[in-house]
């Protein structure tokens, strides 16, 4: 069975888009600093063999970053950090309350069954010389019987 990364990444999206909270969602790590308002952006952080794989094939562990942008320079700034939550908060309640985006995979991995679980920390990172406040959004997702393991 061959990874459906485009209908994964799809749900992944979907859920960002639908929430209303974002002027943007891209689909890869930006390379320049997102303009204002919210923006979203979603990229492959990883991929490994799950342990709770059978014998004969494997499934996989796809780890995404879900990363929430918006400059630090902007007012009311008390306003900044509420509304990355509130977006945030939209996001984690969508992507447990659709556990398995769509039936696309076995799960999300909510509590880190297969590694580091769903979780979402804040910071501030330096793009094109703006300082930018952010969450990002660690979705581990389990992928059943991907690869045959063939001798």
């Amino acid at each position: 069975m061959a990874l459906d990364i485009n209908g994964i990444l799809d749900a992944v999206v979907s859920h960002a888009l639908a929430s209303g909270h974002f002027e943007r969602v891209n689909t890869h790590e930006p390379q320049n600093a997102p303009g204002h308002g919210l923006t979203a952006a979603v990229w492959v952080d990883g991929i490994a063999a799950a342990r709770s794989s059978g014998l004969g094939v494997a499934s996989a562990r796809l780890v995404f970053n879900v990363r929430l942008f918006t400059p630090v320079l902007q007012e009311p700034a008390d306003a900044i950090d509420p509304n990355l939550l509130t977006a945030a908060d939209a996001l984690l309640r969508a992507y447990v309350g659709d556990f398995d985006l769509g039936g696309r995979v076995r799960q999300v991995d909510l509590f880190g069954q297969h590694g580091p679980g769903l979780e979402a920390r804040a910071g501030y990172i330096q793009q094109d010389g703006a300082l930018l406040r952010v969450i990002t959004i660690t979705l581990p997702v389990i992928v059943n019987d991907l690869w045959d393991e063939v001798a």
